[in-house]
């Protein structure tokens, strides 16, 4: 009994450690507990996984069998006998899973690389996502990298865009860090890279939180921005410290995107002048301020109440779509944002949307808006984007400068934040006549 009493004592306080080593450090916990069990679970599970999500493929292979199974049966109604068949050597099918590599943990779940059969296409994997990470147990499986021959699968154990904390990180030009991918890593907006974007969302989907993201970042940077919004101004006058120009109706709009084009060509002659390509090859000097752009609401750019705002809204929709059409090598870059966006606002619209490259989808209310937002990715990234359900505002889908899609959430940034940041970076914007004059414009001292 002593005996026995020792080991359930030890047992018991084996099971609070692991509790509190979990409790307190699931990274570790993770790592050293957690992902070698998964990691057995999934290699010795993997064949009936496979088959049952009918990715394996029969194979012709030598086994020693047998031509009848030795049976006990009656010969007769009165006798019993024993049926013997010698073994032998014959080729028969044999299933046969994908091989899986070495499966390599991550801080939300694992990595593991799969040798396609013959042929198998990627999409047979990412029909057989779903019914893999129920299997498994796991939140979510996807296709997250293919190589001729190969996929990748990033295993999910939980939501990652439960809650999102962004750790802080230095400030990069032109870089914003407004929320976390589903993968754990930050997700970043790179306008060099990806210099024009399209966020579209419903009301209280968290479009208007992503742009008090953007704000918020690219108030302390040595950029000008500019505003267009045409709901009166509500949206965007809070931050008018730190905005060098704000339109908030279509004539206003109209003057202020003839600015924008008439800048772009001053800065194209510049660059021609001193045989660059972009501002960005020319010497510190000279180079001007990098101008974004943000459009709040881009339907009230397009709608038109009679057919006298026909030319208004024509000339509006050529400037914008030059500003996008020049803009990224002139260090011009484009936001756009909006609830609705569908082919019945016009052909501006279609036009625009296809020099929007960088893509964001929160929830919508009609599957036309992200059709034009998504359909030209991948199916499942529509499929992802009308998933979202009402109750997780900043959830989006978000295709950006990695030729790939994710799930990504913002960080909540209240409205006072982002306006506290305008107005105590209010010392850095530039003057909207000065900029816009032919003289190359230092930013101002800090």
């Amino acid at each position: 009994m002593t005996d026995f009493y020792l080991m359930l004592g030890v047992s018991a306080a084996a099971a609070a450690g692991l509790w509190a080593w979990r409790q307190w450090h699931p990274v570790s916990f993770w790592y050293g507990v957690g992902f070698p069990m998964r990691a057995a679970l999934v290699y010795l599970t993997w064949h009936h996984v496979a088959s049952g999500c009918k990715l394996t493929r029969n194979r012709r292979r030598f086994r020693l069998t047998f031509d009848a199974v030795p049976v006990m049966g009656l010969a007769s109604r009165s006798a019993a006998t024993m049926v013997q068949q010698k073994r032998r050597m014959r080729r028969v099918d044999v299933e046969r899973a994908p091989r899986l590599g070495l499966l390599r943990p991550t801080r939300l779940g694992w990595r593991m690389r799969l040798r396609l059969h013959d042929g198998q296409v990627p999409a047979d994997y990412e029909k057989a996502a779903e019914g893999i990470a129920h299997a498994w147990r796991v939140h979510s499986v996807r296709v997250v990298d293919v190589r001729p021959g190969f996929v990748t699968l990033w295993a999910t154990m939980r939501d990652p865009l439960t809650e999102v904390t962004l750790s802080p990180a230095p400030a990069e030009l032109l870089k914003v860090r407004p929320g976390k991918l589903e993968n754990g890593a930050d997700w970043v907006m790179d306008f060099r890279t990806v210099p024009h974007w399209l966020n579209a969302g419903a009301t209280q989907s968290g479009k208007s939180n992503l742009a008090n993201a953007i704000i918020r970042d690219l108030a302390p940077q040595p950029v000008a921005l500019v505003g267009f919004d045409l709901k009166g101004g509500v949206e965007f006058t809070p931050y008018t410290p730190r905005l060098s120009a704000l339109a908030t109706n279509r004539k206003e709009s109209v003057d202020l995107l003839s600015d924008l084009v008439g800048e772009v060509e001053n800065r194209m002659a510049l660059c021609r002048a001193h045989g660059a390509r972009n501002v960005w090859t020319l010497p510190e000097h000279l180079r001007p301020v990098p101008v974004v752009v943000l459009v709040d609401e881009v339907a009230e750019l397009f709608l038109m109440a009679d057919k006298s705002e026909k030319e208004e809204v024509s000339r509006t929709a050529t400037a914008l779509l030059r500003v996008a059409q020049l803009g990224r090598a002139f260090a011009v870059y484009l936001i756009v944002c909006g609830q609705r966006i569908g082919s019945d606002l016009g052909p501006g619209v279609t036009a625009l949307r296809a020099q929007l490259s960088g893509r964001v989808c929160h929830r919508v209310n009609d599957p036309e808006t992200a059709n034009m937002t998504l359909g030209d990715l991948d199916p499942a990234a529509l499929d992802a984007a009308r998933a979202i359900p009402a109750e997780t505002p900043g959830v989006c889908v978000v295709a950006g400068q990695d030729g790939a899609w994710h799930r990504a959430r913002s960080v909540y940034v209240p409205e006072h934040e982002a306006e506290q940041a305008a107005r105590g970076h209010a010392h850095l914007t530039p003057d909207w006549e000065t900029l816009i004059c032919s003289v190359p414009v230092l930013f101002p001292a800090a």
